[in-house]
């Protein structure tokens, strides 16, 4: 169910120490695990965890009333977990629990365009240009008093969490990505790239087209499951799972910030000017100095750049790590435990 907050929006003000350290900051956190053994305990102490968030809170932020989960202590060290593109905050459904027991406060948003988050004004232009899905993020913070927090995401989220790390590193002491580094733009997005990585862009060129926003406004679902069967072909997941998360997709705006997204990466639509300098920041790849952990599912069918493309734009402390057994593009939800541990790590507890 939705719980409203009636809480006026702030501007959070104030910057942190510019050096960023693998063991964390001097921060309100819970207290640590006396050695490894102890906190992998703390882990899998949710090692059966629901199905779905138990509570969906609401708050107004920026120029969205976003809905997200809220899991753990109140004064544990946050947590901000993003999701991807066909997916929703389930993604997240067993690696929150686990952070929650490890003390953490984990704080998972529907995206713009997704589950129970919607516009404030109709009059907003519906807008999905990267800058502006990581400003929902600094704006949701900055209403719920975050100061800092520790990032994790994949596809979608993996980019909004590289974007928020590259242009406020000050507000983040670590980040855990899925499949690197994603921070591009239109420019970069011009160069062709050889038949077979072209190929599995295909709904890419699908949505540039009128006929592609029609046939995903009409099959939205359908198209879902198969981005999650071809991005995870290993991946069992079962009808309840795909229920649950496919629900976010009936967002009135879902379609509009899908297709915008899509084209705006191929310069087939315009962003705002508003947004203009961001962009030019982004447009140059910038590095990223927190400490970051960047992981890859071995049966990823996503398309997805190899490890050695990008670990040289992670110029603090970093570590690569791949999975095997058949984990996917949804790696969150097709290995909770491994994702879990690597927020962990990446925090330095």
């Amino acid at each position: 169910m939705s719980e409203p907050i009636n809480t006026r929006r702030r501007l959070f003000l104030g910057t942190t120490a510019a050096s960023l350290a693998w063991a964390g900051l001097a921060q309100a956190a819970p207290a640590r695990a006396a050695d490894p053994a102890a906190q992998a305990n703390r882990l899998s102490a949710a090692a059966t965890p629901p199905g779905a968030f138990a509570r969906i809170k609401q708050i107004e932020a920026g120029m969205l009333d976003i809905g997200y989960a809220d899991v753990g202590p109140a004064h544990g060290k946050p947590v901000i977990l993003l999701h991807g593109w066909p997916y929703d905050i389930h993604s997240y459904a067993e690696v929150a629990p686990r952070l929650a027991a490890a003390g953490y406060r984990v704080i998972v948003p529907y995206l713009r365009g997704y589950g129970s988050t919607r516009f404030l004004s109709d009059d907003t232009m519906r807008n999905a240009q990267q800058s502006v899905v990581a400003l929902d993020i600094i704006a949701l913070m900055d209403v719920l008093q975050i100061r800092q927090a520790v990032l994790g995401g994949y596809d979608w989220g993996a980019r909004t969490a590289n974007i928020l790390a590259a242009l406020w590193p000050e507000r983040f002491t670590g980040m855990v990505s899925v499949s690197g580094y994603l921070i591009g733009s239109p420019a970069a997005n011009q160069a062709p790239l050889p038949p077979e990585a072209e190929l599995a862009w295909w709904y890419q060129y699908y949505f540039a087209t009128e006929r592609g926003r029609l046939g995903y406004e009409a099959n939205r679902k359908e198209f879902a499951r198969l981005i999650w069967r071809t991005a995870s072909p290993k991946w069992d997941f079962d009808q309840a799972t795909f229920d649950r998360s496919a629900q976010a997709l009936d967002n009135p705006d879902h379609v509009a910030i899908t297709i915008h997204n899509y084209r705006w990466r191929l310069g087939l639509a315009d962003g705002e000017r508003q947004y203009d300098a961001l962009e030019k920041r982004l447009a140059v790849q910038p590095s990223i100095t927190i400490p970051t952990i960047t992981m890859e599912g071995e049966a990823n069918g996503a398309p997805h750049p190899p490890p050695a493309a990008y670990a040289r734009r992670f110029v603090g402390k970093y570590k690569h790590i791949t999975l095997a057994d058949g984990v996917g593009h949804n790696l969150p939800q097709e290995a909770p435990r491994a994702f879990a541990q690597a927020i962990v790590e990446v925090d330095g507890r």
